[in-house]
């Protein structure tokens, strides 16, 4: 069943793409670690966390392009799914420090000591062990996804105000991590990481794990996605997105369908947000602004959304722009980002990856077309010559 299912997934375009993943997943820890500093091959540490951080993007994009690209669903509250998932990263990685704080407390982190808190709150328990954690990365996304989709969609909320909604959602969560009574640090929210499974998290060797992981599980999670949207059920989710009305009326539990992929994107995106933190190292609530959710839906237009690969590379490609001109030009960068929205919208609306393809197919369309022709062309030379 497992073999089915990734047979079903691995296409020619995903496994290029998974093969390209694992190589850079292999190669760039290498020159990283193996070559010299002197060396033309060798990428800085510096460097190596950035890509990791795209990488971390680019799967934020790929779980937002699950339910806009394929279900119609237009998320402007992704980023949320992305912080929660970095904040149980986050707690764990603080349960680590001990000691070795500024306060030197072994079981309260700083910011708790400094806001004179007595004890752990409840909610920690459990962060110190990795696995709980990493539970907690799928499972806090998750149940807020299976939550709101579970009253969003039976109350049949679609079109631009679901879309409110989910930015709504966001903004609230924003709101409410940046008080210092939510034990989430407030403002300056969680910092000053020191390990993770033991290993430093500076370390260079730490940071080429990270990096491999994220490449990794980027991987692993369009692997996933590919085998949902090809399936018998992707074939559904495509119906509800082209035509939610006759879907329902053919029998099928729209609200069920959109609650699964709903749910399912979450948990990417806090995978995302999990990985992104120690490579980072900082979590605040910044990341649950709206304007971060808004920003993946512009990486996921760029590269083509119903694409999968096509938000992977829009993810890479905007904010590897946005690292150079945010540099050279930071003034004129956000007028930038928006200006690439807009030609995107009216000159490439299908994305970078959806107007390739389009291309191609009406290529072959015409390529067939000629061939056609031109065997009717040759079944008529034999008339002709009697």
């Amino acid at each position: 069943m497992i073999t089915n299912f990734i047979l079903r997934a691995l296409d020619g375009k995903i496994t290029v793409t998974v093969a390209i993943l694992l190589a850079v997943a292999a190669l760039v820890p290498a020159l990283n670690l193996l070559a010299t500093p002197d060396s033309a091959l060798h990428i800085p540490t510096y460097a190596m966390s950035l890509m990791g951080k795209y990488l971390c993007y680019a799967l934020l994009a790929l779980a937002l392009d699950l339910v806009w690209g394929y279900c119609g669903i237009l998320s402007l509250g992704h980023g949320a799914f992305f912080a929660l998932g970095g904040y149980a990263m986050g707690m764990y990685l603080m349960r680590q420090i001990g000691s070795r704080g500024v306060y030197g407390n072994p079981e309260l982190p700083d910011f708790m000591v400094f806001l004179n808190w007595k004890e752990l709150p409840w909610f920690w328990y459990g962060f110190d062990w990795f696995p709980f954690a990493m539970l907690m990365v799928l499972v806090v996304p998750g149940l807020l996804a299976f939550v709101f989709g579970w009253f969003a969609f039976r109350s049949r909320v679609n079109g631009v105000y679901l879309s409110i909604i989910t930015q709504a959602m966001t903004y609230a969560l924003m709101l409410a991590f940046f008080r210092n009574d939510m034990g989430f640090g407030g403002n300056n929210g969680l910092t000053d990481f020191k390990d993770i499974l033991g290993f430093p998290v500076q370390a260079d060797g730490t940071r080429a794990v990270l990096f491999a992981m994220s490449a990794i599980m980027l991987s692993l999670c369009l692997v996933v996605a590919s085998a949902i949207t090809q399936s018998k059920f992707g074939k559904v989710l495509v119906g509800v997105r082209d035509a939610e009305s006759r879907v329902r009326f053919l029998g099928f539990r729209v609200e069920n369908i959109k609650l699964f992929t709903f749910v399912v994107s979450a948990m990417f995106a806090g995978i995302a947000g999990a990985l992104f933190v120690p490579q980072v190292g900082i979590i605040n609530p910044g990341e649950f602004a709206p304007a971060n959710s808004i920003e993946v839906v512009v990486w996921t237009a760029v590269g083509g959304r119903g694409t999968l690969i096509g938000p992977i590379i829009g993810a890479i490609l905007v904010n590897a722009g946005k690292s150079f001109f945010t540099g050279a030009f930071p003034e004129i960068w956000l007028f930038a980002l928006g200006g690439l929205f807009i030609a995107v919208t009216l000159f490439l609306p299908k994305g970078i990856v959806g107007t390739i393809r389009q291309g191609w197919t009406s290529r072959k369309a015409l390529r067939a077309a000629a061939d056609q022709e031109k065997g009717r062309g040759t079944a008529l030379l034999p008339q002709a010559a009697e």
